[in-house]
């Protein structure tokens, strides 16, 4: 025996080896806890890696898209104050008042005028006018509040800059605002004073809120210094006398790449990331707590170690029971399965030993062809299941006379149409059809002569839309039609053709002489509502503005009978008022 062979037989017997179930018990143990502890090793740090890049994303995602909101809120805000100040009813009032003549009545206007403009603008609390001096001309509140403007903001005012001041608490609403400002110039160009605004965050809470990470997660605006302004589930003057600490402040200014761990305000672990406002030095905080952040990472960990003692507990009974059995036939049961592991179900091992080795052979063989026999039947059960699927789907997203969508699967395309609407800021219009007199022709020619009708009618729409519009039978005679990408005069030119086509298409019906004709009420995306439902309640309102001004009319929501012409479109009068 060569000395290789004895070393290895001397240290088998030390550790007690010498039976070949224990062999093969220890091999297998090994061969299954050192793969499995590393590939779980680096399954645990490539997850805390992904988890930490998609915490990463969504983080970032958040706050800049907020950043981005607060920017184009305030520059809007601003732009509507700079309208507003070079307005007739403010720049004439505050410049007779500061004549002195007749002060009263001008303040008096000016004063309507404000609180008129305040009660349009949710975001204003107040809206005030004050001189160069200093003082408040008038407001639009009961009682002036403070002036809250930056030391120089008479210099901006002169230069012709807007003026932003500081955050602070309002204690009146009990909420936090800023003061923004624009100048007031005389048609001489002389500074009469300017107009400032109080704003509530409202608008930027609300989009914090929606934007918030996760379930734990929370946003805030802050300033340069650290300082909170509000977040996505409270405002309060506790808050705004909250700051982060000064280092993760500074962490967080200088590496807003990158999301930074630190203890929240409420003592806990969490990751943050911060994204600057373009236009003035404020940020915004999006954090998650590291719990919530890794808890998928958590979850795959213990899940990783359960199924490691699982299979070694698995692997252990296996090598045991391997180990006091036969060689051979166990060799030929292994290629037998390694075989069908294959796909080759045509093995049959042959039985050569009684007693558990040649009853498991059995058993094999037996298993085998039940396999076989259970794949043929479950390919002839795939192919029925793959058609009746197809036919099952047909039919629930189908309207079974007409073969128009029905109501549900169109109320889940228009949802989707609104949230693609949103996000790309497209257009697109709704029709809401309705068939004329359409129960007295049911009443009169019977039920089978009502059903040719709609399916009459179901095929004229489906000629008149393109492939990428979507028609369906809303209920009854009532047929909705969604047409992406039109506006409401693309949407007003197919619906005139919709309802020509109809009165053509069933002229000279053997039940009639007359044509039947469609009343159709239109609904643009959107200026006639924002949702589903409003869209479908402005596209119902204007059909049965169709229906009392006689029916077979194509109407538009939202335009008065002076502004259509009889055939439903819009005069050149009334597209360039709206338009204006």
């Amino acid at each position: 025996m060569l000395s290789w062979e004895q070393a290895i037989a001397r240290l088998f017997h030390f550790f007690r080896l010498d039976e070949i179930k224990r062999k093969i018990l220890v091999f297998a143990l090994l061969a299954t806890l050192i793969p499995s502890l590393t590939m779980g090793w680096l399954s645990y740090v490539q997850n805390t890696r992904v988890m930490t890049e998609k915490v990463t994303e969504g983080l970032q995602n958040a706050t800049s898209h907020t950043a981005r909101e607060l920017d184009l809120w305030i520059k809007q805000r601003l732009y509507e104050l700079r309208v507003f100040s070079s307005s007739y009813e403010v720049s004439e009032n505050v410049e007779k008042s500061a004549r002195g003549r007749p002060r009263g009545k001008a303040l008096q206007r000016l004063k309507a005028y404000l609180k008129s403009v305040r009660e349009k603008f949710t975001d204003y609390e107040e809206l005030m006018v004050i001189n160069p001096k200093g003082r408040v001309v008038t407001t639009s509140a009961a009682k002036a509040g403070p002036v809250n403007l930056p030391p120089n903001w008479l210099k901006q005012a002169r230069a012709g800059d807007a003026i932003i001041g500081n955050a602070y608490w309002d204690d009146l609403p009990n909420k936090p605002a800023i003061k923004i400002a624009v100048p007031i110039k005389a048609a001489d160009g002389r500074l009469l004073g300017v107009l400032a605004a109080k704003l509530n965050f409202h608008t930027i809470e609300t989009v914090m809120k929606r934007l918030a990470p996760g379930e734990t997660g929370q946003m805030y605006l802050i300033d340069s210094e650290g300082r909170l302004i509000t977040s996505s589930k409270e405002s309060s003057a506790a808050l705004m006398d909250s700051r982060l600490p000064d280092p993760v402040t500074q962490a967080m200014f200088e590496q807003r790449t990158l999301p930074l761990e630190y203890s929240s305000l409420q003592e806990e672990g969490v990751l943050g990331s911060i994204a600057l406002s373009s236009q003035w030095e404020w940020g915004v905080l999006a954090e998650i707590g590291k719990t919530e952040a890794y808890a998928e990472t958590t979850r795959i960990r213990n899940l990783t170690l359960l199924i490691t003692l699982g299979v070694l507990l698995v692997i252990g009974l296996s090598a045991y029971l391997l180990g006091v059995t036969i060689v051979r036939p166990l060799d030929r049961l292994t290629k037998g399965a390694d075989q069908v592991a294959n796909g080759n179900l045509s093995v049959e091992v042959p039985v050569v030993s009684g007693g558990e080795v040649g009853y498991l052979t059995q058993v094999f063989n037996y298993m085998v062809g039940k396999l076989r026999q259970g794949q043929e039947e479950l390919a002839a059960i795939n192919n029925t299941l793959m058609m009746t699927n197809r036919e099952l789907q047909e039919l629930s997203i189908t309207d079974g006379l007409t073969g128009l969508y029905n109501r549900r699967y169109m109320m889940d395309t228009l949802t989707n149409e609104v949230a693609r609407a949103q996000r790309l800021e497209h257009h697109f219009s709704v029709l809401m059809i309705d068939i004329d007199y359409f129960k007295k022709y049911n009443d009169t020619y019977g039920h089978l002569a009502g059903d040719e009708l709609l399916m009459k009618v179901g095929s004229v729409f489906r000629e008149s839309i393109r492939s990428m519009d979507f028609a369906a039978r809303y209920g009854g005679e009532e047929f909705l039609i969604m047409l992406p990408e039109h506006g409401a005069d693309g949407a007003m030119e197919v619906a005139e053709r919709i309802r020509t086509k109809v009165a053509s298409a069933t002229t000279g019906d053997k039940n009639r002489k007359d044509p039947v004709t469609v009343s159709i009420g239109v609904a643009a995306f959107p200026e006639n509502g924002a949702t589903p439902a409003a869209l479908i309640a402005s596209a119902d309102a204007a059909l049965y503005q169709g229906k009392e001004r006689g029916r077979n009319r194509v109407v538009l929501s939202g335009v008065t009978p002076n502004e259509q012409t009889a055939g439903g479109r819009r005069s050149a009068p009334a597209e360039r008022h709206r338009r204006s």
